[in-house]
């Protein structure tokens, strides 16, 4: 494996905890209140994808600008980085 890989951390990242909260199915594990006749159990899992959309998405707009690595020069050209090149 060439060079180091290096995680991105910013406190953006945060929000993708958000969607794994409807993983705790106790929660909302009823029958009632019922939504245009579907369980609650369903809805409020159908309520979390745009959730989890906007969640992700929202950390995706925050965070693409920032450098992988912010201590060191950027070493590669755009020759070096083009799949034609050798």
């Amino acid at each position: 494996m060439p060079g180091k890989s290096s995680l991105r951390w910013s406190n953006w990242n945060l929000l993708l905890l958000v969607p794994l909260l409807m993983l705790v199915t106790p929660w909302f594990n009823f029958d009632g209140p019922r939504l245009f006749g579907l369980p609650f159990f369903y809805w409020y899992q159908f309520a979390w994808v745009p959730v989890g959309v906007v969640c992700v998405g929202l950390v995706h707009v925050m965070t693409r600008g920032e450098p992988v690595v912010r201590d060191k020069p950027d070493l590669l050209g755009v020759d070096d980085l083009d799949e034609g090149a050798k």
